[in-house]
C-alpha cells in the first residue's frame, strides 16, 4: 500500500476518531453547558402548566394549547401519588396500571415484559408517573374552546366518575369515564386498549343545553424532570414526531430549553416523546389538520417538557345532540414489529421513526430484520451478531479481494515506486507522471484498495447502529460474564476485576475512562493484531498515529455496550483472517509475527551530527 492509498485510509479512521471525540470531549460538555444555561433563563421567566384556553387563528380554527400553573401536590414515591387518587385499574399482558379520575388521563403504566436490570425480581419498567412527583410522565385528552367562550370544559382537576360495571381496562374490556360540568354539557371519555400500546380514546359531549357549541380536540404528552439520556448521536432521545410536510421533527430536550417553544401549524401527523428504548405518543386519525407545539417550561423549579397538538377544525356539538371523536395513544416499547403493523394497519404516517433508524435506514432497517431472524434461529443474540458479522464479510468479500489483490500489487512493484522517487526526488511532476505510467505498465489502481473500505463503511455504521439501538439486545446474556449485551463489560481491570474495593470512575476528569473491562481489552488486542498485517509505515508521524489508535479506541469503548465491543472484536478477528487468506492468495508474503517484534523493538535514537 503506497502513502496515497494509506492517507485515504488513515483520513477515514481520523474521521471517526473525530466523529466519537467530539461526541465525548465537545458536543456532550456544551450540552451540559446549554442546559444550565437554559435552567437559569427558566427561573427568571418560569411560565405555567395548567391548559390555558387557546386563541383562535386567523382563520378560525384553534390555536395549540399552552400549559397553565398550579401547585400540584408533591409526594415522596410512586406509590404514594397513586393511592392519592381514586383510578380505574389497566391490566393487560403486556401493560399494568391506572387511570387517573382526577383529570381521566392516563399517568400510571407499567410495562410488565421488560424490568430495569438483568435481575428476574428486579421492578418492571415504569413508564408513566402520576404528577407531584419529580420524574412525573402522562397523557391528557380534552377539549378546548375557541377565545371569548365561556364553556365550562373539564380541566386536568375535575373529578370524572366511572360509568358502567367495568372498573379494570383490558384488551376486551374498555372504560368510559363521565364528566357533567352543571351546564348542559355532559363528557365522556372512554378508553381501549388493544393486546400492546396502543390506546383508543373516544371522547364524547352530550349537550343538553340550548345552544349549539364549538369544541377542539387537543392531546399532549409532560414530562417534568431532567430525563436521563445516553447523550449519543446516533440516537434522538426527547421530543418526535412526524408532521406532515415538516416531515420527520426532533429536539434535545437541552435544545427545546433554549427555544422554549416551536409551532407547527395547519399541519397533520403525530408527536411525542422517545427515549432509547420507549416512547409515548398522542396520534390523531390520519391527516387530521393539527396544529403541534414542542414547549418547555418551568413550575416550582422542576423542568417541564410537553408535545401536544389540537385539531384546527372544531366539533360541532348541536343543542340536544351527541357527538363523539376518536383519537389514539402510544405508550411502551419501541418493539418494531408491533410499531410497524399500527403503521399498516391505521395508516399513522411513518410511525417506524419512533425507531430512531440512522442516516442509514435503508441498510439499518434490513439489518435488524436480519439479526432478529437469526436470533430466532440461534437462540442466542450475541451469537446472531457474530453471524450477521460473518455474513456481511462475505457479501463484501469480492471487494475485499479487489481490495487486498490490489494491495498485494503495489507491494509486488514497491522497489519501483522507491526507485522512482529516489531518482526524481527534486521533481516532483516528473515523479507523479513516472508513478502514473508505472501504474499503467502493471495495470494497477492505486485507489482500488480504498474504494471498497469506504463503500463498506455505510454498512459497518449500520449494524453498529441496529447493535446499539435494539430492543432485543437489551438484558439479551452472551456467554460467561456478559449477561446483559446493551450494558458495558461489568469487569474492570483497573479494580482488579473486584478484588480492589473502589469505584475509579468517580475520579474527577478521568473517571469516565477508567472503566476498561476484559471485552474491550480483547477488541484493543485485536485491532492492534490487525494494524501489524502490514509493516509499520516510514513516516514517524503515521507510525505514531497507528500504534497509538488501539489503545484510544480500547478505553473510548471501555463504557459501551458489551453487544457493540464483541462485534468489533469478532469483526477485527474476521479481518484479520480475510486479509492473511486474501494476500497470501496473491502471492503476498504476510511476516505478521515479524511485524510484531519489529513494533515491540526499542527503535534506536538517531545519530548526533557530527560537530567537529
Amino acid at each position: 500500500m503506497n502513502s496515497d492509498n494509506r492517507n485515504v485510509i488513515l483520513a477515514v479512521v481520523l474521521s471517526m476518531i473525530v466523529l466519537f471525540g467530539w461526541q465525548f470531549f465537545i458536543a456532550g460538555p456544551q450540552l451540559e453547558q446549554a442546559q444550565r444555561q437554559a435552567e437559569i433563563a427558566a427561573q427568571q421567566q418560569a411560565e405555567s402548566e395548567q391548559l390555558a384556553v387557546p386563541a383562535t387563528n386567523a382563520d378560525g380554527s384553534a390555536a395549540a394549547p399552552a400549559a397553565a400553573a398550579g401547585a400540584p401536590q408533591v409526594f415522596a414515591d410512586r406509590e404514594t401519588a397513586v393511592a392519592a387518587t381514586d383510578r380505574v385499574a389497566i391490566s393487560t399482558a403486556d401493560l399494568e396500571g391506572s387511570i387517573n379520575l382526577t383529570g381521566a388521563r392516563i399517568d400510571d403504566l407499567e410495562l410488565k415484559q421488560y424490568r430495569e436490570t438483568v435481575d428476574p425480581d428486579s421492578p418492571i419498567i415504569a413508564l408513566l408517573k402520576p404528577a407531584g412527583l419529580a420524574d412525573a410522565y402522562f397523557v391528557e385528552q380534552g377539549w378546548a374552546a375557541a377565545a371569548g367562550s365561556d364553556v365550562a370544559l373539564p380541566t386536568s382537576q375535575s373529578e370524572w366518575t366511572l360509568e358502567g360495571d367495568n372498573t379494570t381496562l383490558t384488551a376486551d374490556t374498555p372504560v368510559t369515564l363521565r364528566f357533567d360540568n352543571g351546564e348542559g354539557l355532559v363528557f365522556r371519555r372512554t378508553f381501549a386498549v388493544d393486546d400492546f400500546y396502543l390506546f383508543t380514546v373516544t371522547q364524547t359531549v352530550e349537550n343538553n343545553g340550548a345552544g349549539d357549541v364549538a369544541l377542539f380536540p387537543y392531546s399532549r404528552v409532560i414530562r417534568h424532570g431532567n430525563p436521563q439520556v445516553q447523550n449519543f448521536f446516533i440516537q434522538h432521545e426527547g421530543p418526535i414526531g412526524v408532521l406532515g410536510s415538516n416531515n420527520y421533527v426532533a429536539r434535545k430536550y437541552g435544545d427545546l430549553q433554549n427555544e422554549r417553544q416551536v409551532d407547527f401549524s395547519s399541519t397533520t401527523g403525530w408527536l411525542g416523546i422517545a427515549d432509547k428504548y420507549w416512547a409515548t405518543a398522542v396520534l390523531p386519525k390520519p391527516d387530521t389538520a393539527i396544529n403541534a407545539r414542542f414547549a418547555f417550561s418551568q413550575s416550582g423549579g422542576t423542568n417541564v417538557f410537553q408535545t401536544n397538538y389540537v385539531e384546527t377544525q372544531p366539533v360541532m356539538v348541536p343543542a340536544g345532540g351527541t357527538v363523539s371523536h376518536e383519537a389514539y395513544v402510544f405508550a411502551g416499547a419501541k418493539e418494531d414489529r408491533v410499531i410497524s403493523a399500527y403503521q399498516e394497519q391505521y395508516g399513522f404516517d411513518r410511525l417506524e421513526l419512533l425507531i430512531d433508524w440512522g442516516w442509514f435506514h435503508f441498510l439499518t432497517k434490513p439489518m435488524h430484520w436480519l439479526l432478529v431472524t437469526l436470533y430466532g434461529i440461534l437462540g442466542n443474540f450475541g451469537l446472531a451478531v457474530l453471524a450477521v458479522t460473518v455474513i456481511v464479510k462475505a457479501i463484501f468479500f469480492p471487494l475485499a479481494n479487489r481490495s487486498y489483490a490490489s494491495m498485494a500489487a503495489m507491494r509486488r512493484v514497491q522497489p519501483e515506486m522507491k526507485a522512482i522517487q529516489e531518482r526524481l526526488k527534486d521533481d516532483r511532476a516528473a515523479q507523479q507522471q513516472a508513478m502514473m505510467e508505472l501504474y499503467k505498465k502493471e495495470k494497477i489502481n492505486p485507489l482500488s484498495g480504498c474504494w471498497p473500505i469506504l463503500i463498506q463503511i455505510p454498512v459497518f455504521f449500520a449494524l453498529y447502529t441496529v447493535i446499539f439501538i435494539s430492543l432485543e439486545m437489551r438484558h439479551a446474556p452472551f456467554f460467561g460474564w456478559i449477561q446483559d449485551l446493551a450494558a458495558p463489560d461489568p469487569t474492570n481491570i483497573f479494580t482488579l476485576f473486584g478484588l480492589i474495593p473502589w469505584d475509579p470512575t468517580a475520579l474527577p476528569i478521568l473517571g469516565s475512562f477508567l472503566h476498561l473491562g476484559i471485552w474491550p481489552v480483547i477488541m484493543g488486542i485485536s485491532m492492534w493484531v490487525q494494524m501489524r498485517l502490514n509493516p509499520p509505515p516510514p513516516d514517524p508521524t503515521q507510525a505514531m498515529i497507528f500504534n497509538w489508535m488501539p489503545v484510544i479506541f480500547t478505553f473510548m469503548l471501555g463504557t459501551f455496550p458489551a453487544g457493540l465491543v464483541i462485534y468489533w472484536a469478532w469483526n477485527n478477528t474476521l479481518s484479520i483472517a480475510q486479509q492473511w487468506f486474501i494476500m497470501k492468495r496473491h502471492g503476498v508474503e504476510v511476516n505478521l509475527f515479524g511485524n510484531i517484534v519489529d513494533s515491540l523493538r526499542r527503535k534506536p535514537k538517531p545519530a548526533e551530527p557530527n560537530k567537529s
